[in-house]
């Protein structure tokens, strides 16, 4: 959540409500203050903020230079002992401060072996197989002249072959890998050295580095967002690689350093970076940034993650916190492991089995020579002494035991292994060449990584449900709406249309009979490929571009509402009016008030400009009450042209309902039954819907509830949930507008 009066990363001030006056800042000083300081609490936020850190005292104290020169035992080098905090030092010299405490490099490696291990991993791999350790002991046993009358190269040369043949399939593997990961440790990464950028390979980015990055470029490691080419600091990113999820997110810079995108201000730029050590929480970040004297807060909403995409967004600056194997991305790898697939499994118990059947025939053998030796054996001495070490008995017995061990091991099926490992490496090529997974927007075709796993794909152990957007294509058309109980559109969408064609093959799936697909030529944004199916003006269908043209006060008012309260950018590209969003939902809203009249022109750190039928109007946005899935709505306060104050709320029906002022207005109950009759019907045909609601603010009511929205929003412990209940003290007495379906 932002509160605009005072956003996220707004400076602590000292005992008595009065910021810490400026100084003259160095980065000599920030060494020294952090170096010298050991268990002194200092009086800024990262004092209280200390606390929160894994490995800090309980009484809070700042243990900033003895936590930060502890490093853990792996991660890339570094001395020993368990990395409990974490300080990265920023500006121009300060590649020796960092350096002093080890940080591990950019380079990755997803490779299971290097040239001195893979021979020993790979024969602890392949032993692993019980065919191949039965193999082994049988050659060992053939080495007995005593127990033995076959050649042993008789049993090493088919063990050698398989071996050489699973290894070789193993290192080609392994290769692709070992390619793969110089590819990515080859990226190309622009480093601020001296005041330009040099670039440099991901590999040799290290921490404290500042790094540009532009538009669809991977993120090369986890970095606090310092500033960006669009308003406020913010940028949009894809977090696929490490969540799956295809929505954009949005990032934000400090306010402090929102305003660093030029060389010569980054060159300049001081400051110290103090944080949590290297974690797999990809949902968390607690750290702050001290410069000028002052500490700000950061937060995850201003760290962007090794494994990112950079979207919508035309360049961003960042310093590096943590590289390589520290980055959280690597952090939850699990490294390479030797996986077993249901068909090794299989194999092995059956190779078991029959070990364990040829172990009963092997001791029969032996029974029976014990049993005639016994009886009868002694007789042929004359003819066939017995000698050391069969010189009884038993010790004969037990000698027939591994001789039949030898003689019978073609029960066991080595080549069985050989067939398996030629199978799958025929395979993985198939999916190579395979032009149906062929990717001809991006490029790109399939790759097997692993030929270990190939009879994997396709097998269902477990089925997990989640919403759409992420399971499809993910692409939103607005359809229809509701607009103070009137429901407007008549397009049919294709979970209908299935519907009705698998009622009545027969039927017709067109839109009713006095419906139009709508225009808005005199619009000057309206897109050509906007799809609407309204009813005919002055038809008996509901026509929502005859409401517009009559200036309807609830249509205009709808669209408006929609063209506020969203996070969209928006950018004039090639003539065109172009939407930054961080969802798909946003976008077909706000392209939605577009296209009817009510057009996004753009946003500033405080202010909203919207052009509604052509009129230009400027809204100020003091607060956002940002969405999430405890809340299940957004809301946003503005200020209007005519200086009043108004509350904009978005969400799920469930909660905005609940939310409305029913006693004050006597009409909302038959309103809110109308309503939902129309979201139940849009439910049917496979419909998205937003339910919307606004509510107009006494002065005197925003004033004091700003104060502690504010407190809240600078909180050190419990921020969130201290938001969000400030935040329903504001969300109540709603007045329902209507509902959205896309």
């Amino acid at each position: 959540m932002r509160n605009k009066a005072a956003p996220v990363g707004q400076p602590v001030g000292t005992a008595g409500g009065k910021s810490a006056p400026p100084r003259e800042f160095t980065m000599t000083d920030v060494i020294q203050s952090y170096m010298t300081q050991k268990g002194e609490r200092r009086n800024t936020l990262w004092g209280r903020l200390t606390s929160l850190l894994p490995g800090s005292g309980s009484d809070g104290r700042d243990n900033g230079a003895r936590a930060s020169v502890k490093r853990r035992g792996s991660g890339g080098g570094g001395g020993a002992g368990e990395e409990e905090q974490r300080v990265v030092y920023v500006g121009p010299q300060c590649d020796e401060a960092n350096g002093q405490f080890q940080y591990a490099g950019n380079k990755i490696s997803t490779a299971k072996f290097t040239v001195l291990t893979f021979l020993p991993k790979n024969l602890f791999s392949q032993f692993r197989r019980v065919a191949n350790f039965y193999f082994l002991l049988l050659m060992v046993l053939q080495l007995v002249p005593a127990i033995s009358a076959l050649n042993p190269l008789t049993t090493a040369i088919p063990l050698v072959v398989v071996l050489g043949i699973t290894a070789a399939k193993d290192g080609f593997d392994d290769y692709k890998r070992h390619k793969s990961d110089r590819v990515v440790n080859g990226r190309p990464a622009y480093v601020l050295r001296g005041n330009e950028f040099t670039s440099i390979a991901w590999q040799d980015v290290v921490v404290g580095d500042i790094v540009r990055m532009t538009d669809h470029e991977f993120v090369a490691a986890d970095v606090l967002l310092l500033a960006t080419s669009e308003p406020d600091g913010l940028c949009y990113i894809e977090t696929a690689e490490l969540d799956g999820e295809t929505n954009l997110k949005l990032r934000q810079a400090l306010p402090v350093t929102a305003s660093l995108n030029q060389k010569p201000d980054l060159a300049a730029f001081r400051g110290c970076v103090r944080c949590e050590a290297p974690n797999n929480n990809l949902a968390t970040f607690v750290g702050a940034l001290d410069t000028g004297g002052r500490c700000y807060a950061v937060e995850n909403e201003a760290i962007l993650l090794r494994g990112c995409v950079l979207r919508n967004t035309s360049r961003i600056y960042g310093v590096v916190l943590f590289a390589g194997h520290d980055t959280k991305l690597m952090q939850n790898s699990q490294g390479a492991r030797f996986k077993r697939t249901s068909i090794d499994v299989l194999m092995n118990t059956l190779v078991l089995s029959i070990c364990c059947f040829l172990v009963f025939l092997c001791v029969i053998a032996a029974i029976c020579a014990f049993v005639w030796e016994t009886n009868i054996g002694h007789d042929f001495q004359a003819y066939l002494p017995w000698s050391s070490p069969g010189d009884s008995p038993a010790a004969i017995g037990a000698l027939q035991f591994l001789t039949s061990l030898i003689l019978l091991n073609t029960l066991v099926p080595i080549s069985l292994y050989v067939s398996v490992e030629v199978i799958r490496l025929g395979q993985s090529f198939l999916i190579d060449w395979d032009e149906k997974m062929y990717d001809e927007a991006s490029d790109t075709p399939a790759n097997a990584r692993t030929t270990t796993l190939n009879e994997e794909l396709g097998q269902i152990e477990y089925i997990f449900s989640d919403k759409t957007g992420t399971l499809t294509q993910n692409i939103m058309t607005f359809c229809k709406c509701s607009i103070r109980g009137v429901s407007y559109g008549e397009g049919v969408t294709e979970a209908m249309a299935s519907v009705m064609k698998a009622q009545d093959p027969h039927a017709n799936v067109a839109p009713r009979e006095g419906s139009h697909r709508y225009t808005n030529p005199g619009n000057e944004f309206f897109s050509p490929d906007f799809e609407f199916v309204d009813g005919q003006p002055g038809g008996p269908l509901p026509s929502l571009g005859a409401a517009l043209d009559k200036k309807d006060p609830a249509a205009v008012e709808f669209f408006v509402f929609l063209a506020l309260c969203h996070t969209v950018l928006a950018k004039q590209e090639d003539g065109q009016l172009v939407f930054k969003a961080q969802s798909p939902d946003e976008a077909a809203l706000v392209d939605a008030a577009k296209n009817f009249g009510c057009a996004f022109r753009g946003r500033t750190q405080n202010s909203l400009t919207v052009s509604v039928q052509g009129e230009l109007r400027t809204y100020s946005l003091l607060n956002i009450l940002d969405f999430n899935s405890t809340r299940k709505r957004m809301s946003i306060i503005v200020r209007c042209p005519d200086g009043s104050l108004k509350l904009l709320c978005k969400g799920a029906d469930s909660i905005v309902f609940a939310l409305l002022d029913a006693a004050g207005d006597p009409a909302t109950a038959e309103l809110v039954e109308v309503t939902s009759a129309h979201l139940g019907s849009f439910a049917c045909e496979g419909l998205r819907t937003l339910v919307l609601a606004e509510r107009v603010i006494p002065q005197a009511e925003y004033d004091a509830w700003a104060v502690r929205f504010e407190a809240a929003s600078t909180a050190l412990e419990g921020r969130a949930e201290k938001v969000m209940e400030v935040s329903e003290e504001i969300e109540v007495r709603l007045r329902l507008l209507g509902a959205t379906a896309i």
